[in-house]
């Protein structure tokens, strides 16, 4: 006959294996939240590679709740940490992180790496970077995690309901056909040619996403890449945007809405949400105190003109007010910036965000 405190430890036991089985189940209820592409939403992946093309130093973080440097091309919150706030989930973690086991693998994975593009040649003087088709097999690897976890049918489920966001072409330009001057892919290509073949790759790595089980994946543009401090410094004379890369950026974010079009009809579904982060940047590019910037031209931290030379670093030119600048970075937004582009992707008309924003798609699935 069993004693009161073997029938208590029992009860305690059962209690303690029921509570478990309650997380995993309200975690598996909750959307998981799936990130790829570059810098502007690597939440530390490059930390943990051998690399130049990582932000693990001061004053990156300075703003960031713990005021340390995480990985992330800011300040503080990047554009996936918004929106993981925005789902009422915690941040997806790096998926080289060491701490992305057991149940944190329900709230999802961030797979970006900074410095990659839509091509495998982009940012080859970052060296180890996790190019794309790299982190596509990760989020392979991942599902197979997840398996091991909650089961297969669950896994499977856990994928299909989740929000993807993927974030390329940028460095396809930036870190690849303007480079250098007479770079191999602009001897290769005419910038009239160049913007369809990029368009062709990132079909194929959309639909490859969509193989492996997304069914919710917004597609963010380039923003106005001639209007960065980094470019501003090499080509500006007075504070006038690039026009090369205006001009490619010009080309490449309408192309890119057609693509989805396009992938939607094929499909017979809305899968695919094209972001419009051309336009949401432009906004406070052109018009800074509208949205209570003091500039858009000079990053926060940096050296030389505009702050666009070289990298961030603890001995850079650092201002005392980050919310004042629309760039903390000569490339990247500030946290404020980030804030007004995730509120056009929550909120935005289908000038920002087509078919649907956010709100949009939530309200939609919660009906499903």
């Amino acid at each position: 006959m069993a004693s009161s405190s073997d029938t208590s430890l029992n009860v305690l036991t059962g209690f303690i294996f029921a509570i478990g089985i309650t997380f995993v189940a309200t975690q598996a209820d909750a959307r998981a939240f799936f990130v790829f592409g570059d810098s502007l939403v690597d939440n530390g992946n490059n930390n943990y590679l051998l690399t130049t093309a990582r932000a693990d130093a001061p004053p990156y973080g300075i703003d960031y709740p713990t005021r340390r440097p995480t990985g992330r091309f800011s300040n503080g919150l990047n554009i996936p940490d918004l929106i993981s706030q925005h789902l009422g989930s915690e941040a997806t973690l790096p998926y080289l992180s060491p701490e992305l086991t057991g149940q944190k693998l329900l709230v999802g994975a961030n797979f970006a790496s900074a410095g990659i593009g839509i091509l495998n040649d982009t940012g080859i003087q970052f060296v180890n970077i996790i190019r794309i088709p790299l982190q596509l097999a990760y989020f392979q690897q991942y599902q197979q995690r997840l398996s091991a976890l909650v089961g297969s049918s669950q896994a499977k489920r856990i994928v299909n309901q989740a929000l993807v966001l993927i974030t390329l072409g940028g460095n396809d330009f930036v870190n690849n056909y303007y480079l250098v001057p007479y770079s191999a892919r602009s001897r290769q290509y005419s910038l009239e040619d160049y913007v369809p073949f990029l368009i062709s790759e990132y079909k194929k790595i959309l639909m490859r996403l969509y193989k492996l089980g997304a069914r919710r994946v917004i597609v963010t543009g380039t923003g106005p890449m001639g209007c960065v401090p980094a470019e501003l410094a090499q080509h500006s004379r007075n504070g006038e945007c690039a026009a090369e890369l205006q001009r490619a950026a010009s080309l490449f974010n309408p192309q890119l809405t057609q693509l989805i079009n396009q992938l939607n009809n094929e499909i017979g579904t809305n899968i695919f949400i094209a972001a419009n982060t051309n336009m949401m940047h432009a906004d406070f590019v052109d018009n800074p105190k509208a949205f209570g910037f003091e500039t858009s031209k000079i990053a926060c931290c940096g050296q030389g003109p505009y702050n666009g030379i070289g990298l961030c670093t603890p001995l850079s030119n650092l201002c005392p007010n980050r919310d004042l600048y629309a760039f903390w970075d000569p490339f990247h937004p500030s946290e404020k910036a980030n804030k007004l582009i995730v509120q056009q992707i929550i909120n935005g008309s289908t000038q920002y965000m087509h078919p649907m924003n956010l709100s949009s798609i939530l309200a939609l699935d919660s009906k499903a």
